[in-house]
């Protein structure tokens, strides 16, 4: 099964990529994580891309593409991946159809968390963590017993300057702008399946399965 993860920062993709990924026995795959390793192992492309992002650029789509198919070229993909990240635009996504073609494979799903924008607000901007020891709060989710204290060490909770709101409404935009294109674009394949983000995890996961299930 070859699947593509769609939604916004802050719906929950991580959460069930790991789960889809456990089911189905198959590698999630992030870009993060390509160039993490790339980078970390010293790899020609990992050296590339990471000389456009110690200046702040994007790393450009030809870099990006190498990268994503030398991963893709890896053994445990054979029975199929979980793309997280990738494609980000019209371009990636076409080149991505061609190279599966030629191994006479395809994208058997878009899968998309839909979560609408100001619930996203609400859910990243409530989330506060221990600088100390790493424990995560939400202020209305999932607050700490006694208000701005960490539970486990006593530690003055933060907000990370990713949760702001201001940064969260420029993700948010950045991802309408690159997203929104893909979706119509898969939309027109027929094969983007939307899940409602806003459910419990569970709720969510076992919506997935049933998505995915019926794929043939």
């Amino acid at each position: 099964m070859r699947i593509i993860l769609l939604g916004s920062p802050g719906a929950g993709k991580g959460t069930q990529a790991q789960s889809i990924s456990n089911k189905y026995s198959i590698p999630h795959i992030s870009t993060g994580d390509i160039f993490r390793m790339n980078i970390s192992n010293g790899t020609e492309l990992g050296i590339l891309a990471k000389s456009y992002m110690d200046k702040g650029l994007l790393v450009p789509d030809n870099v990006t593409i190498d990268l994503v198919k030398t991963r893709l070229k890896e053994e445990d993909t054979k029975n199929g991946f979980l793309l997280d990240g990738f494609p980000r635009t019209i371009y990636q996504a076409d080149v991505l159809d061609e190279l599966l073609k030629e191994d006479s494979q395809k994208i058997d799903a878009a899968l998309l968390i839909k979560v609408p924008r100001g619930f996203i607000i609400k859910r990243m901007t409530g989330r506060r963590v221990c600088p100390n020891c790493g424990a995560s709060y939400h202020l209305e989710f999932n607050p700490p017993t006694q208000k701005g204290i960490c539970d486990d060490c006593g530690s003055s909770l933060i907000q990370r300057k990713d949760d702001t709101e201001e940064t969260v409404q420029e993700r948010l935009d950045i991802y309408d702008f690159q997203t929104l294109p893909l979706i119509e674009y898969y939309t027109e394949k027929g094969i983007l399946k939307s899940v409602d983000g806003t459910k419990a995890i569970n709720e969510v996961f076992e919506e997935i399965i049933e998505i995915l299930g019926d794929i043939k």
